[in-house]
């Protein structure tokens, strides 16, 4: 397998098409998905339709090595979680699927990263190992090239200065932040911000209360001038991540795919505008799942786009217990 035949264009029956080889794939030679499938009946004898195909708990990363090959790895992420909470661990065969998924996926939304400046605002995530996020935050800004690119801590007057030094030459610029460094950096500063894109991940932890997406959206739209505020949707436990461009609304690259499971049902599936549990299916995954359930809730619409309403509650026990024993 090579990344450049999964992580593609592909047409919906050619994507069902590989979903499914992938499923047998993974079902042979991730032992932990294998047990799961075969607890809830779903063994490649019996799927014949994605909509078949079972959907792993994000949660085992924690406590399971999901894994559809052999060491060595390349890299192993960690989710950030809350002190004393178990970190999931995606353990990363061949970092090129990463790389190039998360390349392609820049440029299909945005363009050659070339053409932008990259500040990343990440504190808590720059102070531990193994963050995905900043991991891709580094290979953007090295695929940037452009040396006024770079990290912020806790120096936010050095990161003002540098917008206004950008905006002052017209630079594309994409400002990557979390949530609640974001809301710092807008409490701080009143700026009018037109050749900057501002990107929230998510990702307040319990530093502060945390607001809706809309009223966050909505004070950083006042406090920087710009007309939307940008999303990045993605996971430890992912290669490849969702973006939108404004007002909550999800798109996934052509290799990832979302649905909404049913959650009185979580084999089943809600139409668009229904709100329920969001499924993913990330071909970039090959080497370790492909099909993650995830304690988000969601809503799809007719577009295709998504939204991310909010999260399921003990999302952290909810859709473990198949694999409790053993």
């Amino acid at each position: 397998m090579h990344p450049k035949d999964w992580i593609r264009p592909h047409l919906p029956r050619e994507f069902e098409a590989r979903s499914l080889d992938l499923f047998r794939y993974q079902y042979r030679h991730n032992a932990v998905y294998r047990r799961f499938c075969d607890l809830l009946g779903r063994t490649p004898g019996q799927v014949t339709h994605l909509e078949q195909i079972p959907f792993l708990p994000v949660e085992m990363f924690k406590r399971h090595r999901v894994v559809a090959a052999p060491p060595p790895y390349d890299a192993e992420f960690l989710s950030s979680g809350t002190t004393g909470t178990t970190p999931s661990v995606h353990r990363v065969k061949d970092i090129a699927w990463y790389e190039r998924s998360l390349t392609e996926g820049f440029k299909y939304f945005y363009g050659a990263p070339q053409d932008y400046v990259i500040l990343a605002l990440l504190p808590s995530y720059l102070e531990r190992k193994g963050s995905s996020l900043v991991y891709m935050a580094r290979r953007l800004m090295q695929l940037s090239g452009r040396p006024e690119s770079g990290f912020y801590l806790n120096n936010l007057d050095a990161l003002r200065d540098q917008l206004l030094r950008l905006e002052a030459r017209g630079q594309k610029t994409l400002l990557l932040g979390v949530s609640f460094a974001l809301m710092d950096f807008a409490e701080h500063f009143s700026m009018r911000l037109h050749h900057t894109i501002v990107m929230e991940t998510g990702g307040m932890k319990g530093r502060r209360r945390e607001p809706v997406r809309e009223e966050l959206h909505a004070y950083l739209q006042q406090r920087l001038g710009v007309p939307v505020v940008h999303s990045e949707y993605g996971m430890t436990e992912l290669l490849s991540q969702a973006y939108s461009k404004g007002h909550g609304k999800f798109r996934t690259p052509p290799w990832m795919k979302v649905l909404i499971r049913d959650p009185e049902d979580p084999l089943d599936y809600l139409p668009a505008g229904r709100t329920g549990g969001i499924n993913i299916i990330d071909l970039a995954n090959v080497h370790s799942c492909a099909f993650l359930s995830v304690q988000d809730l969601g809503r799809k619409h007719p577009d295709g786009s998504f939204e991310v309403l909010g999260r399921f509650d003990n999302s952290d026990i909810r859709g473990c217990n198949l694999l409790v024993v053993g």
